[in-house]
């Protein structure tokens, strides 16, 4: 490396919801900046992520440390690596494993001496490791700033579960309306506060990276949540840095060159005959697993709603290969107006296609991004962690519309399903919320806007303030 070069090591969390943004990150300041990036992770995540561009690969290095066993090898099966290979319940065993990785990284940090380290909430160990070597860490959120905000606004508010079922529109300065459901807030509880396997909760690792590193950067820009973004400043009394939203690399891949796949070729053969914004795209994402009648719901919802679909489904982890997981019939009755697909799918050249109106999903940040880059109306239905503020969030901001629930558990049914989809994307009453959708494409989908931000991040690691 030249002597002006700077150097970063990145440290994504085993999760996909944070070793895609991480990603992208890395490639983005390779590309915009010439930052030379070492990503740490395991064999098995680097084998799943995109592949680095090829004028990249001198700037951009995938380092793979091989994940370490536990002693009792019964908690964690021999090829989980991220939380999408486990059931939420053995999820604080992979942390426990990936936390054996810290001296492979302390030896990897001592010999590199990189400029930055550039982590995620989970590894409070690398605070050590930074201070020994003298190197600044940066704390980079996946998160929407209005989720850091509300969080750690929320923590300073009173006891926990109870503070985060009210908003804090006091400590942020501004009306807010984002607060979590009672049945969230026990969840978020359970998963995000109470002490593991692991010894650590993710919100005591998180509080520790946060109050050591020199600045947090963050998954966002001003045109979307400036408000949120100088609540966290003025939370954390540190830089607080938007990074931009990090969207993907838009892609006009058509059925014809997802590599000679012709159950792909077929898919996307249906989309190009169905009319321009009329076709509802469901996902959930990587993390959400649903349950068999939260499934069945969403179902007889998507069917009652009589909108033309395309259903991406993660294979359930109650479902046997044998033993289709949508209700009998489903697939029979609504052949015609959709098509299901279980397992991986392209999701991003799917949402980039003109027939594409609106998708119903999880909020999870990177699947907002992916949708409203490209203009399309949202309905969210919100399961783990941050999604339920990013719903209200984006509820609060006319872009999306959220499905009801019981207050009291979180259910809902089909109507509740059905009623969102129409409102959303064929509703009189909707046409507002879609026209809002579509104006947000020009800032989702705006890639200098986003580089100009990725830009000035990387004149702040060069000053080293």
């Amino acid at each position: 490396m030249r002597k002006n070069d700077v150097h970063v090591v990145m440290l994504p969390w085993s999760a996909f919801g944070h070793l895609i943004p991480f990603f992208n990150f890395s490639i983005a300041l390779a590309k915009v900046g010439e930052v030379h990036v070492s990503f740490i992770s395991t064999p098995k995540n680097i084998k799943r992520l995109p592949k680095v561009p090829s004028n990249l690969t001198h700037l951009v290095k995938l380092v793979e440390f091989p994940l370490p066993t536990l002693d009792d090898k019964s908690l964690l099966p021999e090829d989980a690596e991220a939380s999408v290979d486990l059931p939420l319940e053995k999820i604080q065993y992979l942390k426990a494993a990936y936390d054996l990785l810290q001296e492979p990284i302390k030896q990897f940090i001592a010999d590199k001496k990189p400029d930055w380290i550039i982590v995620d909430f989970f590894q409070y160990w690398i605070v050590e490791i930074a201070e020994a070597y003298d190197i600044p860490t940066m704390h980079l959120s996946v998160f929407s700033a209005a989720s850091r905000a509300f969080l750690i606004a929320a923590r300073a508010s009173g006891p926990i579960p109870e503070c985060l079922t009210s908003p804090v529109s006091e400590k942020l300065e501004f009306s807010s309306t984002l607060a979590y459901r009672s049945y969230e807030a026990l969840e978020l509880l359970s998963s995000s506060f109470l002490e593991d396997a692991s010894g650590l909760s993710y919100a005591q690792r998180s509080a520790k990276i946060l109050s050591t590193c020199r600045a947090m950067a963050i998954r966002s820009c001003k045109e979307f949540e400036g408000d949120y973004l100088d609540a966290v400043h003025k939370l954390i009394s540190k830089p607080t840095i938007p990074v931009g939203l990090l969207p993907p690399e838009t892609s006009s891949l058509g059925g014809e060159n997802l590599n000679g796949d012709q159950s792909w070729q077929r898919i996307f053969k249906w989309l190009d005959q169905q009319k321009a914004g009329s076709v509802l795209f469901v996902g959930f994402g990587s993390e959400c697993k649903p349950s068999k009648y939260q499934v069945d719901e969403i179902a007889y919802g998507v069917e009652l709603s009589e909108l033309q679909f395309i259903w991406i489904l993660q294979k359930p982890s109650w479902s046997s290969d044998e033993v289709d997981p949508l209700p009998a019939g489903f697939g029979q009755r609504t052949g015609e107006k959709g098509v299901v697909h279980i397992g991986w799918a392209p999701q991003k050249e799917i949402l980039a296609h003109p027939c594409i109106g609106g998708t119903l999903t999880q909020a999870g940040l990177s699947s907002t991004v992916e949708t409203l880059q490209h203009g399309h109306v949202l309905v969210a239905l919100p399961f783990v962690y941050d999604q339920g503020l990013n719903a209200r969030l984006l509820v609060e901001k006319g872009m999306a519309i959220e499905v009801e629930r019981k207050e009291e558990n979180g259910s809902f049914t089909r109507k509740e399903i059905a009623k969102a989809l129409t409102y959303a994307m064929v509703s009189e009453e909707g046409e507002e919320l879609r026209a809002r959708a579509r104006e947000a494409a020009a800032i989702f989908g705006d890639r200098q806007l986003h580089d100009s931000y990725i830009a000035s991040f990387v004149e702040y690691l060069k000053k080293k303030e």
